[in-house]
C-alpha cells in the first residue's frame, strides 16, 4: 500500500478530509480520517493508531470510546486483526467476530469485542515500502463484510492517514499547539494516557529490574489478568497506588 492518494476518488476522498478539517477550523489530521472513515464505509467506528519504532503502537485518533476500548485490547491481549496485520502486510478483513474461524484466530479478542457489542472489525495496515507508520481499525455493531466500494474508500483513507503520519500533518503548529491536539496531534486524553503507559513502562525496568520489551509485557499481563484497561492500570502505577514485584504478586490486587 501506499502514500498516493491520487486519481478521482483519491481526490474526492481527500477532499472530503480537508473538509471536515476546515469546518473545525484546523489543519487536517488522522481524526479528520477517521470521522470521514466512518461516513464513506458506513461503520459503527475506527481508530488510527501510529508505530513508534520497536515499541508497541500508540492510539492516535478514534472516532468513540468502543474504538478506544477495541485498540487497547488487541494492544493488551497481543491478538487480533490490527495485531495481524504486522505480519500479513495487508488488510484483515472479519466481517462476522461470532464466527468459528475468528473465534479460533482471536478467542479472546473475540469474546471481549462481544462484551462491546462489536460483530466485525477491519484493519489495513499504513505503510509506505517497508516503512510501517501504523494501523487503521474499523468496527460494526453488526456482522457483514464491506462492499467493494467500501473497500475501496477505506483503503484510499488508510493512505490519506499513512500520508498524514509521515508528514507530521497533525502535529502542533508552531506555537505548540494544534487547535486542542496534544503530542503528535493526538487528542489531549490519548496523549496522556500514551505518556502514562510510556511511564509506567519506565517505572517497571526499574521495579522489575527488566528490559523495556519485558516491562511493558507485565503491564499487559496484568491488566488481562485484572480484567483492566491499560491506562487505568498505567495511571495506578504512575500514581504509586500500585506496584508490581518481580515475583507472582502475592496478593490478587498486587498491591504493596
Amino acid at each position: 500500500m501506499g502514500a498516493q492518494v491520487t486519481g478521482s476518488r483519491g481526490e474526492t476522498v481527500w477532499g472530503l478530509v480537508a473538509e471536515h478539517a476546515a469546518a473545525q477550523d484546523r489543519r487536517p489530521s488522522v481524526a479528520d480520517v477517521c470521522t470521514v472513515t466512518v461516513s464513506c464505509a458506513q461503520v459503527t467506528g475506527t481508530w488510527v493508531t501510529a508505530a513508534s519504532g520497536g515499541a508497541a503502537d500508540f492510539v492516535m485518533a478514534v472516532s468513540d470510546p468502543v474504538s478506544e476500548q477495541l485498540a487497547e485490547l488487541q494492544l493488551t491481549l497481543g491478538e487480533g486483526p490490527c495485531h495481524d496485520i504486522v505480519a500479513a502486510a495487508a488488510p484483515v478483513l472479519a466481517g462476522d467476530l461470532g464466527d468459528d474461524e475468528s473465534g479460533r484466530r482471536w478467542p479472546a479478542f473475540t469474546e471481549a469485542a462481544g462484551r462491546l457489542g462489536v460483530c466485525a472489525v477491519f484493519a489495513f495496515p499504513l505503510t509506505i515500502g517497508v516503512i510501517r507508520t501504523g494501523a487503521m481499525g474499523l468496527y460494526r455493531s453488526s456482522p457483514g463484510p464491506l462492499t467493494r466500494a467500501q473497500l475501496g474508500d477505506s483503503l484510499l483513507l488508510a493512505d490519506t492517514a499513512t500520508m498524514l503520519l509521515l508528514d507530521g500533518a497533525g502535529h502542533s503548529d508552531g506555537d505548540g499547539a494544534a487547535n486542542g491536539a496534544g503530542l503528535d496531534g493526538q487528542a489531549p486524553d490519548l496523549a496522556a494516557h500514551r505518556a502514562e503507559v510510556d511511564q509506567a513502562t519506565g517505572m517497571l525496568t526499574l521495579q522489575l529490574g527488566v528490559p523495556t520489551a519485558e516491562a511493558f509485557a507485565r503491564l499487559r499481563a496484568y491488566a488481562y489478568a485484572q480484567d483492566r484497561r491499560l491506562a487505568d492500570v498505567a495511571g495506578d502505577i504512575v500514581a504509586r497506588r500500585l506496584r508490581l514485584h518481580p515475583d507472582p504478586d502475592p496478593a490478587p490486587d498486587g498491591r504493596a
